[in-house]
């Protein structure tokens, strides 16, 4: 199945919603054939990233498919409990809980409240209503590494993440691999600071990379990211050449000044298409994935910072997109999902 792509919201605006009530609408109880569908989250939806995308593909469900929408941010395995059980004692078709932490909780309310579709971005457990939706992210971490290591003049490079989680450390093995495709001598630098959303821890990492001499920098981070940006741009103040990379959604816009490019996830179609699997009744039992042959993931290099790149590297990155695209070229990943039996990189599962 081919996933149209649209194109991705210009802004985030914070659903202030509680759990029982819709981001939308007047409060009153839907019709009986009405999608109701939730969103989970552990950080803000204002990271312009991860989460932001997320809370797109909520708002993108209720305008194409007239549903009613909630969101609640949870920050603890007790308050993953809490709003599963509202969602579920309400009703709710269709939960989507948007990370790797919540696959847990998604298993026992799943049990508890069979009715109800959980939707687990980047889950790895599977049960008869609790599906991971597994974004290959790690085929845009592979093209930002080709990318990096072609851009890099001191032969290092540097990777700061939140949580290594399996789905985090994939999109990091993926990204020194496209390094090394390049040229295998590049030094790529790993730093994990524990949290998706602490901007001066992140920051601290990155600072630390940058003095080691990495010149260009990823990040696989929610909120945080703004640390590693900040970073850049100060060493680029200092009169140093460095830049960053984003990851999970375009964020060429956050810091265009810095960002060569990021590695995408377009979570708002992703979101849209599940749905609509659902409706059709074809969501359930099995783990949905989403890669570059759907176009849910890319590479996108930011057009303000287009002169500088050597000549031939776009046309590089497209042909290595083909490459992963028709199968020609697997790119490495971290296998995390119960009963995955390796489908190819790129395959449409």
């Amino acid at each position: 199945m081919q996933w149209s792509i649209a194109k991705a919201f210009p802004g985030t605006v914070l659903c202030l919603a509680v759990v029982l009530s819709a981001c939308a609408g007047d409060g009153s109880d839907p019709a009986e054939d009405t999608l109701q569908a939730a969103l989970l989250t552990s950080g803000p939806v204002s990271d312009a990233g991860w989460y932001a995308g997320a809370y797109e593909g909520l708002l993108l469900i209720e305008d194409s498919l007239g549903a009613q929408v909630s969101h609640q941010q949870t920050a603890t395995p007790a308050e993953f409990d809490e709003a599963f059980l509202a969602y579920g004692s309400s009703g709710y078709d269709l939960i989507f809980a948007h990370g790797f932490e919540y696959q847990d909780a998604a298993i026992r309310a799943g049990s508890r409240f069979p009715d109800a579709t959980i939707v687990v971005s980047g889950g790895g457990r599977v049960a008869d209503n609790v599906v991971p939706l597994i974004f290959r992210l790690e085929e845009g971490s592979y093209l930002a590494g080709m990318a990096a290591g072609t851009l890099t003049q001191a032969g290092i490079v540097g990777m700061v993440g939140g949580v290594a989680i399996p789905p985090a450390r994939g999109t990091f093995v993926a990204f020194e691999a496209g390094v090394r495709a390049v040229n295998p001598d590049i030094e790529v630098l790993e730093t994990f600071t524990g949290d998706w959303n602490d901007v001066s821890a992140a920051k601290e990492a990155a600072v630390a990379q940058l003095s080691r001499g990495a010149d260009v920098i990823i990040h696989n981070l929610d909120a945080a990211s703004f640390g590693v940006f900040q970073a850049v741009r100060e060493a680029v103040a200092d009169g140093r050449r460095v830049r960053a990379i984003g990851m999970n959604s375009d964020q060429n816009d956050v810091a265009p000044d810095v960002i060569i490019g990021s590695a995408v996830i377009y979570i708002p179609q992703a979101f849209l298409e599940t749905a609509r699997r659902w409706e059709a009744g074809n969501v359930g039992g099995e783990p949905i994935y989403a890669s570059i042959r759907e176009g849910v993931i890319d590479f996108v290099f930011n057009p303000e910072l287009l002169g500088e790149l050597p000549e031939g590297l776009v046309q590089e990155i497209a042909d290595a997109r083909d490459q992963i695209r028709s199968g020609e070229l697997e790119v490495p990943r971290v296998r995390f999902v119960e009963g995955d039996d390796d489908p190819p990189s790129g395959g449409s599962e």
